[in-house]
């Protein structure tokens, strides 16, 4: 099948057009620099401007078997100045935007069936003990707001016809992951150990589960919705610093308060601070296997891998 992907330069981007180009599949990557990209074999690059609805890119999704939308300005990166947090909430809605007003323009006949965009595990921001599914309601964070602003737009191309999928996806470990790496690098330096209270609910999952939900949702006609894009494996923040400690040969027994996290992260802190006893629900329900459903297992492969 050709699948058009939007931001697929990224981390995920990047492991998603691997694992469908492995298999045969056609796969178009929209990117606003192509001729900079490093490209992966077998995929084609397509130049695009997210803010721009009109280009030669719009005529490559007639035909398409599904697009994936996962652009958007890495959360990961550091400060989160009011700019930052403005640029995060506009560079996904207005790629998503985009993207839907190039499928009302595309021929019934010739619509792509599925949008799978992504959203954040965040959508549901700090809710303490709180068992969490997909019909678990909105939070109040920075995060939360901008998850729950970027699925709808994502949810106007549901009555094009179009089957809409929402991956929240909580903190990918993965070699290259710009979250995973501000998670580690206290404990690469020897200072690794609890954050905040440590009390607080830690979901994650393993990069080949993020790609194998995401063609989950490519291909089985049955997802649409909300995906919680977590791994069954949830732990208390302390917990997992312990696992990565005993992963890492490290120690891990230097806590850093929740207010010191504040002091240089600000609001981006709340990546850290923030928990959430989320479930991946759905995903069991339509028979999703896990290949790293453990959290010591995918901190193994992980640190095996870097």
């Amino acid at each position: 099948m050709k699948v058009l992907i939007s931001g697929g330069s990224g981390f995920i981007g990047r492991h998603l057009v691997a694992s469908l180009v492995e298999d045969g599949h056609e796969v178009v990557v929209l990117t606003r620099r192509p001729a900079m990209t490093n490209p992966q074999k077998g995929a084609r690059y397509v130049a695009w401007d997210p803010r721009i609805e009109n280009g030669e890119w719009v005529k490559e999704v007639a035909g398409a078997a599904g697009v994936v939308n996962l652009a958007g300005t890495s959360i990961g990166s550091w400060p989160w100045t009011r700019q930052k947090m403005a640029e995060l909430l506009s560079s996904r809605l207005s790629a998503t935007a985009t993207l839907v007003k190039a499928l009302e323009r595309t021929p019934v006949e010739r619509r792509p069936p599925v949008l799978v965009s992504a959203s954040g595990i965040d959508y549901y921001g700090d809710r303490g003990e709180e068992a969490i599914t997909e019909e678990s309601t909105v939070g109040g964070s920075f995060l939360a707001r901008l998850s729950e602003q970027w699925e709808a737009e994502a949810e106007k191309a549901q009555p094009l016809g179009v089957r809409v999928v929402r991956i929240r996806t909580a903190m990918v470990f993965g070699r290259d992951a710009s979250a995973f790496r501000l998670l580690t690098l206290p404990f690469r330096l020897f200072v690794g150990g609890p954050l905040g209270n440590g009390r607080q609910w830690f979901t994650w999952i393993h990069i080949d589960d993020i790609v194998g939900l995401y063609r989950l949702a490519l291909e089985d006609s049955r997802v649409s919705g909300p995906v919680n894009a977590v791994a069954p494996d949830v732990r208390r923040e302390r917990e997992v610093a312990n696992e990565i400690g005993r992963v890492f040969h490290r120690p891990s027994l230097i806590p850093v308060p929740a207010f010191a996290l504040k002091l240089v992260l600000g609001k981006e802190a709340q990546l850290l601070l923030h928990g959430r006893r989320a479930q991946p629900a759905k995903a069991r329900g339509y028979g999703y296997q896990f290949r790293f459903a453990g959290l010591h297992e995918a901190l193994e492969d992980t640190h095996r891998n870097r």
